[in-house]
């Protein structure tokens, strides 16, 4: 009953609510058919609600930290050419991706903060989103983030198996705060993040990431501790 009440109890994102109330209907509906239906519909209404879960973070405030943009697992770090939409240069950076199932958080927060330079949706397949051709080959919306030093950090949503629908709430020009909300995926998927050039990550693969919370790596080289802020 404690764990029931400390999922209900966190926030929903708005993106979520018509999902949740379809799921409700249906379960309603279920309920003059077969009892049993009924409590198999509240336990799937109960579960949508759960993804589309908008928890509080603590964000790290040291400034030239790079920070998970999305919950899950770190799946891969490898160094590779940089998408085009991304506008990084051909030089090879790496890429930490983190893959997120159907039971993370899919609420999406900026890596780092700055001005968004390009936003460039690429429809595509979808593969399970854990593959590293997915970068290649699934739907997948790229956005690129300059700092207030000039640097450029490049983050893609990657749609997966079942994920069919990306969200992303910037645009050109905006200027947003690092962990700050950016955009989600519905239904499975994954974020790639492509850090500078030469900047090593301070992540391994297999490493749970949280998003808003956990450093990925650091611009500047330096101590990762930090104070935060909730958001």
């Amino acid at each position: 009953m404690m764990n029931m009440l400390k999922i209900v109890a966190v926030p929903m994102h708005r993106e979520g609510r018509k999902f949740v109330a379809i799921f409700a209907a249906i379960t309603v509906v279920l309920g003059f058919i077969w009892e049993p239906l009924f409590w198999l519909g509240v336990g799937a209404t109960i579960w949508c609600y759960y993804f589309f879960r908008d928890p509080v973070r603590i964000i790290p405030q040291t400034p030239g930290l790079v920070i998970s943009p999305a919950d899950g697992v770190v799946s891969l770090i490898q160094e590779v050419i940089p998408p085009a939409e991304l506008g990084l240069g051909d030089a090879s950076v790496t890429r930490v991706s983190v893959f997120m199932n159907v039971f993370n958080c899919h609420v999406n927060r900026a890596p780092v903060a700055g001005t968004v330079r390009h936003v460039a949706y690429h429809p595509g397949k979808f593969l399970n989103a854990s593959l590293d051709k997915a970068s290649e080959l699934n739907e997948r919306n790229h956005v690129t983030i300059e700092t207030d030093a000039g640097v450029k950090v490049g983050v893609v949503q990657i749609a997966g198996l079942v994920a069919r629908r990306i969200v992303c709430f910037v645009k050109e020009g905006d200027r947003i705060e690092a962990g700050h909300r950016f955009g989600l995926i519905r239904f499975g998927s994954r974020l790639d993040v492509y850090l500078p050039h030469g900047i090593a990550p301070a992540v391994a693969v297999g490493t749970t990431a949280v998003a808003g919370e956990t450093i990925l790596a650091d611009l500047n080289a330096a101590s990762t501790a930090a104070v935060g802020v909730s958001v």
